[in-house]
């Protein structure tokens, strides 16, 4: 079977799945797209969701902007600056286990789950129900799920 052509795949982006040291799911992949972005090597086919979908998602659970994320990634020399002003711009409560209970469901009821099932049909997939979430389809985007 071909794989479906989503558009231009980075392979080099963290998995949505990997934490932060802080806990959070997705927010190394958030940073990542960040730097992509800031140095013009984010593709348009992660442009349409940069800031929206799972980075959205994340900045309102968090109850931040995810214009204030991306301006601590430009203005941070090195990783531990970064944190740094993570650290400050972040609540001091970041319900890390409700964010990741959500990421890791996303797609898997209700409306999500009749959305998950339109973008498996529109990607030429729709037999794969080893695809749980939005979470595994970009581990199938992006090579980690066969």
């Amino acid at each position: 079977m071909t794989k479906p052509d989503t558009g231009e795949v980075l392979y080099d982006l963290p998995s949505p799945y990997v934490p932060h040291a802080c806990g959070l799911l997705h927010l190394p992949r958030f940073i990542a797209k960040i730097r992509k972005h800031l140095i013009n090597e984010l593709p348009s086919s992660y442009q349409r969701n940069f800031k929206r979908g799972f980075d959205g998602f994340l900045c309102l659970h968090l109850g931040v902007d995810p214009e204030d994320i991306v301006e601590a990634v430009r203005t941070s020399s090195d990783n531990v600056e970064l944190d740094v002003k993570l650290k400050e711009l972040l609540p001091e409560d970041l319900q890390i286990y409700k964010w990741n209970r959500e990421l890791i469901q996303k797609g898997t009821r209700g409306m999500g789950k009749e959305k998950l099932e339109e973008v498996r049909t529109a990607m030429g997939i729709p037999d794969r129900d080893d695809l749980h979430s939005f979470a595994d389809m970009i581990e199938f985007d992006e090579d980690r799920i066969d």
